[in-house]
């Protein structure tokens, strides 16, 4: 039986280039399913689930048939024998038509959160309001029952953003609108961290498909510990049809195509990077963490001296992080929590977002020699990072095995962004201090 299940068009393709993204399910009879069409890909990359909790990642090819799910099922068992078993062992199940399809869940699945804490999505956004449409339109599918989103319009300079969530609120009364006129994601998160009357907050980008079961694959990380203040989850690519697309997720893979969970602290579940705890992308990423409300206000929010729309471009999610360890507290990441994001589909916008990551990790390096209380821990790794980041296109380059180049001056660009982003920061200060409430957290 070979299917195709999708959720939203995508953008055509030349025959054979790229990777088709998608979902199976491998309980029940549910059938591979996207956020985006096949678009004459050759190759298909499959998450496989298991009632809704990852097992991990296949590699198939793609015919123009579709996917064989009769396949699907041996190669996930012969593949995921191990992680199946002990997920229905969690569940005190015995079913008797393995190697086949499980039964549907039951009362003792571990991926099954039952709570009613209200929890709030914030979703921030500028002048991007049909990018946004279909982030909305994957929100209104969330399935856990208390929930608000809170979309934060960013220094609008237009109303396009408001009347469309204005006709989403009058079908959907969870959602609403709000305004930040100040420009920067930081600003825009923080106004979301102020309104927001959930326990939980959750961030997410307009650029990112939600799964429905989002809320409860975060609220499942905070049940991992009860010290837990911030949970990242799994960022899938939702898509690879160009070049640009595929070196991304081949730089990604650290928040990408890791599904097994992992606590994150200062004290015994500290990583093995000599980098640890100011190595970025091994936390998550800000397409997709949520924190403990209280705490991350205590904190002070983000660091608006940080982070896209402000001088920086960047650096904002590794500093809260940070500051989150530093604070006593645990991060977890919890693959269960699955979205989909968008990459950027051209060389230039590419280029741009890299540069954005220099400017930003070195902004926030300088935050971090500016404070007595991490000075002395990043001037020791200093000397190991700028080899890591110097390795960091080659090793995504390698990644590609083949598949696609890596786009000319990667390397080039990120460096300029990190060469520049000192100076920036002390700018982006500057500009906090010609504004009201530009006080940035320390780290």
């Amino acid at each position: 039986m070979r299917l195709f299940g999708t959720t939203r068009t995508g953008t055509p393709a030349p025959a054979g280039r790229g990777t088709w993204c998608c979902e199976f399910e491998l309980s029940g009879d549910a059938v591979p399913r996207a956020v985006t069409e096949p678009a004459g890909q050759e190759q298909a990359r499959v998450l496989v689930r298991l009632h809704g909790e990852p097992l991990g990642y296949l590699g198939v090819p793609l015919p123009p048939t579709g996917l064989d799910v009769d396949d699907l099922v041996r190669l996930a068992h012969a593949t995921f024998a191990r992680g199946i078993a002990a997920h229905l062992a969690e569940e005190g199940v015995h079913d008797e038509r393995l190697p086949g399809r499980p039964a549907a869940a039951g009362g003792r699945c571990p991926n099954r959160v039952v709570a009613d804490d209200l929890v709030t999505v914030v979703v921030c956004t500028r002048d991007r309001s049909a990018v946004l449409a279909s982030c909305l339109e994957r929100l209104r599918r969330l399935t856990h029952g208390a929930v608000e989103v809170l979309v934060v319009d960013n220094a609008p300079s237009d109303d396009g953003t408001r009347r469309l969530v204005e006709s989403v609120a009058r079908e959907d009364p969870r959602f609403r609108y709000a305004v930040e006129p100040r420009p920067g994601l930081s600003f825009a998160r923080n106004r979301g961290l102020a309104e927001a009357a959930g326990r939980f907050v959750l961030f997410t980008d307009d650029d990112v498909s939600v799964d429905p079961d989002w809320v409860q694959g975060v609220l499942r990380g905070f049940r991992r510990r009860d010290d837990v203040a911030c949970v990242t989850g799994l960022v899938c690519t939702a898509d690879i049809t160009s070049a640009a697309e595929a070196y991304f997720d081949a730089r990604a893979s650290s928040w990408s195509s890791r599904t097994e969970p992992r606590l994150f602290d200062l004290a015994g579940d500290r990583d093995a990077s000599a980098l640890y705890p100011y190595a970025p992308g091994i936390f998550g990423t800000g397409a997709n963490f949520g924190f403990d409300r209280d705490h991350l206000r205590a904190l002070g929010g983000f660091d608006e001296a940080l982070g896209a729309g402000t001088r920086t471009r960047g650096g904002e999610d590794l500093d809260v992080f940070v500051r989150v360890l530093r604070s006593g507290r645990a991060i977890a990441y919890e693959p269960a929590a699955v979205v989909w994001h968008h990459h950027r589909a051209d060389d230039a916008a590419l280029l741009r977002q890299l540069y954005g990551y220099g400017t930003g990790l070195s902004a926030f390096v300088v935050k971090c020699l500016m404070s007595a209380g991490t000075r002395g821990e990043v001037l020791r790794r200093l000397i190991v990072g700028a080899r890591r980041l110097a390795a960091m296109p080659g090793d995504a380059g390698d990644r590609l095995d083949g598949r696609s180049a890596r786009p000319d001056g990667a390397l080039r660009r990120e460096l300029l962004g990190v060469a520049v982003g000192p100076m920036l920061y002390l700018l982006s200060l500057a500009d906090l201090r010609r504004r009201p409430h530009g006080v940035p957290s320390a780290p």
